[in-house]
């Protein structure tokens, strides 16, 4: 009688590496970006550049989080930055006037009608079975005439107190913003509840092989409805945070961050296939692209030059993103 060899599993860690090397890599290259930032500074380098920076790259980050969630799903969504900007202009005019304690149920009621709004876009797609891309291109002008119609100039603001959440307030030591913490907070809330759940497998199910997840008794038109829901409570959120960092409303202010959106979860390692990622590593990415524009402006170059870098920074990237589906199109 023979025995069958049973193979030892190697280390967590180095399993750990594998899995998450992409991962890894946007987060060495992020500290690396920052310590090279840190040399470029003529003054003394402290606190408020690194809020500097969250400041900046909170709306992305939550666009990248939006993007990336229909992303795994199988889709795309467009109208990432039109729903930014209606989040952004419908916040900045009728907070105005309110307390802090009621600009906070308001926001909550954004996001929870941004996620309606992000429901309808999912069950449209799934009804009139009408490519993702194209319902979703037609919600980017949607709600973007609707954002014009609420605001047509940049105006509004916010109580003073909900400006402080993002530009002023610090957690333990003033190393560490807020609004890391409102962003943490919110995975937490949003991201995490669904990733350790049914609902999480069903989103990376019908990305990976929505035939196949059909056939394992998946509900798929729930999923992708689903994943729309959360991607326009994500899109929300940073159009909230571009209200309290900016203390207005401007009806295009979404306008740059549709193409950022899916330049960050490609970069953050989500695949363009589906099915494969997280919004760990394009939060990461978020920070990169937002890092490198400021990092051409402190060496000098014209603001206009750096967004056409950075332009082409993104389409390098997504370029990447293509090569690499057609390799695992060939592998297949």
């Amino acid at each position: 009688m023979t025995t069958a060899t049973v193979p030892v599993p190697r280390g967590g860690v180095g399993r750990f590496v594998r899995r998450h090397g992409w991962t890894i890599g946007i987060y060495v290259l992020l500290l690396v970006l920052v310590i090279f930032w840190r040399s470029q500074t003529t003054v003394k380098w402290g606190p408020f550049d690194v809020q500097s920076l969250v400041i900046d790259a909170l709306p992305l980050c939550f666009a990248a989080c939006a993007q990336s969630i229909v992303i795994i799903s199988g889709g795309i969504d467009l109208s990432v930055g039109s729903m930014m900007s209606l989040a952004n202009v419908v916040s900045a005019k009728y907070m105005l006037h309110m307390s802090f304690d009621e600009a906070i149920l308001f926001s909550i009621a954004v996001v929870a009608g941004a996620a309606v709004i992000g429901a309808i876009t999912g069950l449209t797609i799934v009804l009139t079975r009408v490519a993702d891309i194209i319902v979703t291109l037609a919600m980017l002008f949607v709600l973007g005439g609707v954002a014009l119609w609420v605001l047509q100039v940049p105006g509004g603001g916010a109580p003073v107190r909900y400006q402080g959440l993002v530009s002023v307030d610090t957690i333990l030591t003033d190393w560490f913003p807020a609004a890391l913490l409102i962003l943490f907070g919110s995975i937490a809330l949003m991201w995490f509840t669904v990733r350790r759940t049914r609902t999480g497998l069903a989103l990376y199910a019908i990305g990976s092989d929505r035939s196949a997840a059909y056939l394992a008794g998946v509900d798929v038109k729930r999923s992708r409805i689903l994943a729309y829901a959360y991607s326009g409570a994500f899109a929300a959120l940073g159009g909230l945070a571009f209200t309290a960092a900016s203390g207005l409303g401007d009806p295009n202010a979404g306008a740059i961050y549709t193409l950022n959106s899916v330049a960050a979860a490609v970069l953050g390692g989500v695949s363009l296939l589906g099915g494969v990622g997280g919004i760990v590593g394009p939060i990461a990415a978020a920070f990169v692209l937002t890092l490198v524009k400021t990092l051409m402006i402190l060496r000098g170059v014209d603001q206009n030059y750096a967004q056409v870098i950075q332009g082409t920074l993104i389409v390098i990237v997504v370029m990447i993103g293509g090569l690499a589906i057609r390799q695992k199109g060939k592998g297949s």
